[in-house]
């Protein structure tokens, strides 16, 4: 009888019915290897046998209980997990290298184990003696953390059988290698079932679990999507190199809410929270310039003001060229596209670049009329009032939509001094008092009020 065999590819996952050298899905050389398919049941019966336990039903009227959480003291971490960390939960943190991580969840093992819990942190990428010196610089050596340097995950786990932590910290899940699986470590098998491992203990054995990962050169974190279902939440730690700023930001959190951010400044001594982040982003902007906008947003559940930078200069090409930093590039040339067909603002012959200060990133479609405006500003060399904040999202016909929150958004912007807002038409007008509103009906409109722009 024939032997019931897969195969998979170990950098990306894909599966085929037979063996080749070469994966058709990302390319890779002799990256392909054999997996036996799970069997049918136990002896070969069907699992449509009687077999097995009757699991218990309930309904959706029946009250369960919270899961109770513990706060780690730092308030942007606390925020991201959605009010601590839940007891029993497995989470992935991702990130470029050298961004962060480690420290990070070093300083929180060292504030978890602080307030009560047990900690064990297990390094599968530095020493123990290279850990020890991270702590001391950050002045954490005193802290009742457990450490450990090993890779094997039979071994990592009949430790923490035995240990019984409260919370067990695994730096990377990369490099854990599960002698059970026939292939090199941090590839798609292994960290497929380290994770499956790690946090099948987990929920077993009540302890909560942080795994951190790797990321690939797109950003998402390095293994099979699977991985990032498998956890409770998900966290990016996210930032430039050349900026002070982190960005904590979730992406999954069955216990909280998603894209929630938290905000860390990089400093000698570790990462600091930051309580105020709008008033840290906006710290350095001076008088005003052309192509310099402020734009009220969103950011999970917290209003956060930021500066959007323009630069419009003639390009010396025969393509001009488009350079976008924090900010989506395809909606970027949607805006140049409505720019031109709407209101009559060309662009043609003209290099833009598009900054969003300070390294945060922006998704939101609200953000479309301040980078409308930062682009035009900087066209016609045109600062607008350095005490207005703009946002609204734009149509391809030109019109502007309402986005939502918009009273959080302005109150964020009163409270830091700012004195006049331009907004898209509300179908009812935000209850605040003492900021002037300039309301916009559509993008031409606003182009021509604002900065006199029209088609030559």
């Amino acid at each position: 009888m024939a032997k019931d065999l897969s195969y998979s590819c170990n950098e990306c996952g894909a599966s085929f019915s037979k063996w080749s050298g070469r994966c058709d899905g990302c390319g890779a050389w002799n990256s392909i290897t054999e997996h036996k398919a799970l069997a049918s049941g136990p002896k070969g019966k069907t699992l449509g046998g009687a077999r097995g336990r009757p699991i218990t039903l309930t309904d959706l009227e029946t009250q369960e209980k919270e899961p109770p959480r513990t706060m780690s003291g730092v308030g942007e971490l606390d925020r991201v997990l959605g009010g601590g960390l839940v007891n029993a939960s497995a989470l992935l943190v991702g990130g470029d290298p050298g961004i962060g991580k480690s420290t990070l969840l070093l300083q929180a093992a060292a504030r978890f184990a602080r307030n009560g819990l047990k900690v064990i942190y297990i390094s599968g990428e530095e020493s123990n003696a290279q850990v020890q010196m991270r702590a001391r610089r950050l002045g954490l050596e005193k802290s009742p953390v457990m450490l450990a340097a090993e890779t094997n995950l039979r071994d990592i786990l009949t430790t923490l059988e035995a240990e019984k932590p409260d919370l067990a910290i695994i730096d990377s899940i990369q490099t854990m290698w599960a002698d059970n699986v026939d292939s090199a470590p941090g590839s798609v098998s292994q960290v497929r079932s380290s994770a499956h491992e790690l946090t099948t203990f987990a929920k077993r054995n009540g302890m909560s679990v942080v795994m951190v990962g790797h990321v690939t050169k797109d950003g998402t974190i390095a293994g099979p999507r699977v991985v990032e279902h498998m956890v409770d939440t998900v966290l990016y730690f996210e930032g430039e190199r050349g900026h002070q700023f982190r960005i904590l930001r979730s992406v999954k959190n069955r216990f909280g809410p998603a894209d929630e951010i938290g905000v860390f400044e990089m400093t000698g001594k570790g990462l600091a929270e930051v309580k105020n982040p709008s008033a840290l982003f906006l710290s350095e902007r001076g008088t005003p310039a052309p192509g310099s906008v402020v734009f009220a947003g969103i950011e999970g559940t917290r209003p956060m003001l930021c500066e959007i930078q323009a630069l419009v200069a003639p390009s010396p090409h025969s393509q001009p060229r488009r350079s976008v930093v924090g900010w989506d590039g395809g909606r970027l040339a949607m805006i140049l596209a409505v720019l031109e067909s709407r209101c009559g603002v060309p662009f043609t012959g003209l290099d833009v670049y598009l900054n969003v200060a300070g390294g945060l990133r922006i998704s939101e479609p609200a953000a479309d009329l301040a980078v409308a405006a930062a682009l035009v500003s900087a066209r016609e060399d045109a600062a607008l009032p350095s005490e207005a904040v703009v946002f609204g999202e734009i149509s391809l016909s030109g019109a502007l939509r309402p986005v939502v929150q918009t009273e959080n958004r302005l109150k964020e912007a009163q409270k830091l001094g700012f004195t006049s807002a331009i907004i898209p038409q509300q179908a009812k007008q935000p209850a605040v008092n003492g900021l002037g509103l300039r309301v916009a009906v559509d993008l031409a409109g606003f182009v021509e009020e604002v900065f006199g722009a029209r088609s030559v």
